[in-house]
């Protein structure tokens, strides 16, 4: 009888893991748990920023930046601008320091306008809108490489990485005897601009990016840049850092060396990694758990071209990258090779931005979902929301509507007064909590976003509870 009982329940939470495939992306990692945080974005959103516990999101093809508040996306936007919104312009970045937002997109007379260059203005946040515009930056723009990605330094310096926009000159290390007149103009393009207080540029050479993070342990500034037909890169980026296009793209050699022109005094260095077979890398972002110190040293990346979602170990230094696999400690990922060391997830569609939040966790953008994914250590789950210790039925209660439903009290009373007195029964919960809240939450958030879903799920486990 008591083998019985522990088959009965596992069935139940078996055949409710079955809708996980075609719910929320996979995480490779069972420390870690991802689900989706807010659904049906709009408009192509591109970044996200944080001020206070609000989110403020921009939309790339509208020019819109939108409120999320407790969770819920706010349906009249907090600004609206006109842009340019073909090829790869738009609205393209934002980024906050404490009640000040800075955005960056390619302005317009009219929303699908013609381009009359991008812009980064700053704004003041009052809580419900974004108000009194600052033009702090010109720049050119094209219909592709306009970058747009920005962030904040530990001493709230303000960074924007522009792409060369299709134009070579000086600072994409034209060959000094394929230069003209017209080179030596600067266009402001293929940089890291220090945004505010302004300054010289802080890198160049940079074909395109859509990816800057700083080190919270170190304050190191590092970005990813996207290859032409082969090497992505992800780099760490020194005050005064030549990248290397158009004459360098992932790991140089000697011949490129010599051959660099440069620009005064902007030094080359060998991206920290390589993919050798593009992937189209986008956002990246150090993580810093409070439930955890276990990714401490891990920076997650993501690309467009694959959905993945990647975590690469740093080492003691925090300059570089160290790797188990011997094929990898070259630091590139050759097209022959698996990066199995390195994928820490996948199905999350084209990611275009990882920001870390207030409370620590993970926040993923999807442009092709249309949603935004939150990552939290399994040690995050509350009692009240997972009750974990006491191994609570998250799928019934989102199935049910409430803790208090008498189909969820009928499992808790089985759990506790049936399968905890036998020893089948508390050996099988003793090591079946892990399993299921690695799929639980997600499951359970997947149902109240799909009310027909609760509807074919409670088909499934109404019979089976009865039968208890």
């Amino acid at each position: 009888m008591e083998k019985i009982l522990v088959f009965t329940l596992v069935l139940i939470f078996t055949l409710a893991i079955i809708p996980n495939a075609f719910s929320d992306p996979i995480l490779y990692d069972q420390k870690l748990i991802v689900k989706k945080y807010v659904a049906n974005l709009c408009c192509v959103v591109t970044t996200m920023t944080f001020v206070g516990d609000d989110i403020l999101i921009v939309q790339k093809n509208d020019g819109a930046v939108r409120l999320i508040r407790d969770g819920v996306l706010l349906e009249k936007p907090v600004l609206d601008v006109n842009v340019n919104s073909g090829g790869e312009t738009g609205m393209l970045g934002i980024t906050s320091v404490n009640s000040s937002v800075y955005l960056y997109f390619t302005e317009a007379k009219i929303d699908g306008g013609e381009s009359l260059g991008n812009r980064i203005f700053k704004y003041d946040w009052d809580g419900n809108k974004l108000i009194n515009p600052i033009l702090l930056k010109k720049l050119p723009s094209n219909t592709y490489h306009n970058g747009g990605a920005m962030v904040v330094g530990l001493d709230d310096k303000v960074y924007a990485v522009i792409g060369d926009t299709g134009r070579y000159g000086l600072l994409q290390n034209k060959a000094l005897e394929w230069l003209n007149s017209s080179d030596l103009h600067m266009r402001d393009n293929g940089v890291i601009l220090q945004v505010e207080p302004e300054g010289p540029y802080y890198a160049m050479g940079i074909r395109n990016s859509f990816g800057l993070a700083v080190d919270p342990v170190t304050g190191n500034l590092w970005d990813t840049e996207n290859g032409d037909d082969d090497f992505d890169e992800i780099n760490m980026v020194q005050e005064k850092f030549n990248s290397g296009w158009i004459a360098i793209m992932g790991p140089a050699t000697e011949s490129q060396l010599e051959d660099l022109p440069g620009y005064e005094d902007y030094v080359y260095d060998n991206p920290e990694f390589s993919w050798e077979k593009v992937v189209a890398p986008t956002a990246l972002n150090f993580a810093k758990f409070k439930e955890t110190r276990d990714y401490d040293n891990s920076l997650f990346v993501g690309d467009c071209n694959n959905g993945n979602l990647y975590k690469f170990e740093l080492n003691e230094e925090r300059n570089g990258f160290q790797f188990i696999n011997s094929f990898l400690q070259d630091d590139v990922i050759n097209k022959n090779e698996v990066m199995d060391e390195i994928i820490i997830g996948t199905g999350f569609g084209c990611i275009t931005d990882i920001e870390r939040g207030p409370d620590g966790f993970l926040y993923v953008v999807s442009l092709n979902d249309k949603a935004i994914y939150r990552i939290t250590p399994k040690e995050s789950l509350s009692v009240t929301d997972s009750d974990v210790k006491g191994g609570g039925c998250l799928i019934a209660t989102a199935t049910y509507g409430s803790e208090l439903a008498p189909q969820v009290q009928q499992l808790r009373e089985f759990r506790d007064n049936k399968l905890l007195k036998t020893k089948y029964g508390s050996n099988f919960m003793n090591t079946f909590n892990d399993f299921y809240y690695s799929f639980s939450p997600a499951i359970a958030h997947y149902e109240r976003e799909n009310p027909m879903f609760i509807e074919a799920v409670k088909i499934t486990l109404t019979p089976m509870i009865s039968s208890l």
